[in-house]
C-alpha cells in the first residue's frame, strides 16, 4: 500500500473510532467549524461546488453564491460527521428521526412484487436514508464505488452492510453488477441506486438545469428490463438533528420506443425529480465534481464570477 494510501485509510478510521466516541453535539460542531474553515479557503472542490450551484441559481449573485456554497459545504461535512456517528444510531432512532414524504410509494411498489429501485442524487444523507428503509422492513442492495486502497472500500462495505444493505462493487466483481442488480429484482427486491453522476461512461445524456448532462442510465435500464417500479428518491436535512427523504411518483416505463428510447426518456424524468429537489435545497446537494457534459472539457468549464 503506498504512503499516501496508508494516510487516507488511517484517517477514516480514526473517523469511525475518534468521532464515533464524541457526544453528538461537539461531533456536529467541530464537523461545522471545519466546514466554515474550509470553505473559506476556496479550494478546487469548493469552487467545483459553486461553479455547479450557479447552474442550480444562475440568479444568484457573488455574494448570495458564496454564502450558498459555504452552506453546501457544512451540509457536506455534516454528511461525514453522520456517516462516522451512524453506528452510535438504533434502529428506533433512525426510523423517529426521519421526516419521510410518500412512503406509501414503497409498501405499494414492494406489494406488487417486481421490486423496485430508489434513484438517487448525492443530497441529504442517503447513508441515513437507507438506514431508515432497511429498518422500516426493507433490506437492499447497492453498488459501492470501488475506492483505493482496498481497505478503505472494505471498510465502507463493512459499515454499510451492518445498516442493512448488501453491497456490491462497481469494479471487480466476480459478476457485472447490472446481472446481479437485475437478480435481486426479479426476486422482488430492493435497489437503492446514487444516479446523478455517470461513473460507467456509458451514462444517458439528459436535460439538467437548462444544459447537458450525462446521468447513470442503469436505473431505468433496470426497471425496463425486469418490470420493476423506478422511484426517484432525494434527500435532505429539515433541521439541524433531523434528516428528511421524499419518494416521488414513480416514473413508468413508456408504452412506445425501442428500450434505448424507453431509457432516455425515463432517464429525463428521474433528472426532473432531482432538479425540483435540489432547486427546493440546493445547499444540501454534495455534488464536488464536474457533472454537465462542457464541463467535463476542462476548456469549456464555466467559472463563477469572482473565482
Amino acid at each position: 500500500m503506498a504512503a499516501r494510501d496508508e494516510v487516507v485509510d488511517a484517517a477514516y478510521a480514526a473517523g469511525w473510532s475518534v468521532v464515533r466516541g464524541m457526544p453528538e453535539r461537539l461531533a456536529r460542531l467541530t464537523f461545522d467549524q471545519i466546514a466554515v474553515a474550509v470553505a473559506a479557503r476556496r479550494g478546487p472542490s469548493v469552487r467545483r461546488l459553486e461553479a455547479n450551484l450557479a447552474r442550480v441559481r444562475p440568479e444568484a449573485n457573488r455574494l448570495e453564491l458564496r454564502l450558498l456554497t459555504r452552506d453546501g459545504i457544512r451540509t457536506y461535512m455534516r454528511y461525514w460527521c453522520e456517516i462516522f456517528q451512524l453506528p452510535n444510531l438504533d434502529v428506533e432512532e433512525a426510523i423517529a428521526r426521519m421526516d419521510a414524504e410518500g412512503e406509501q410509494r414503497i409498501h405499494d411498489a414492494m406489494a406488487a412484487g417486481n421490486g423496485m429501485i430508489l434513484s438517487l442524487p448525492h443530497m441529504g444523507n442517503w447513508d441515513h436514508a437507507g438506514a431508515w428503509l432497511a429498518g422500516i422492513g426493507y433490506p437492499f442492495t447497492t453498488v459501492a464505488e470501488r475506492l483505493k486502497p482496498e481497505s478503505l472500500f472494505e471498510r465502507f462495505v463493512e459499515f454499510r452492510e451492518s445498516l442493512g444493505m448488501e453491497v456490491i462493487p462497481l469494479t471487480g466483481g466476480a459478476q457485472p453488477p447490472f446481472a446481479i442488480l437485475a437478480e435481486r429484482l426479479r426476486a422482488g427486491g430492493a435497489l437503492c441506486l446514487l444516479a446523478d453522476r455517470d461513473l460507467s461512461g456509458r451514462g444517458i445524456e439528459v436535460d439538467f438545469f437548462g444544459s447537458p448532462a450525462k446521468m447513470a442510465a442503469g436505473p431505468a435500464a433496470l426497471a425496463v428490463d425486469t418490470g420493476a417500479a423506478l422511484l426517484p428518491t432525494t434527500c435532505w436535512y429539515p433541521s439541524r438533528m433531523r434528516w428528511g427523504v421524499v419518494i416521488h411518483e414513480p416514473v413508468a416505463v413508456p408504452t412506445e420506443g425501442d428500450r434505448e428510447s424507453k431509457i432516455q426518456a425515463m432517464t429525463q424524468e428521474v433528472a426532473r425529480a432531482f432538479e425540483r429537489a435540489i432547486s427546493a435545497n440546493p445547499q444540501d446537494w454534495h455534488m464536488l465534481q464536474r457533472l454537465w457534459t462542457a464541463d467535463l472539457d476542462p476548456s469549456k468549464a464555466p467559472t463563477p464570477a469572482d473565482a
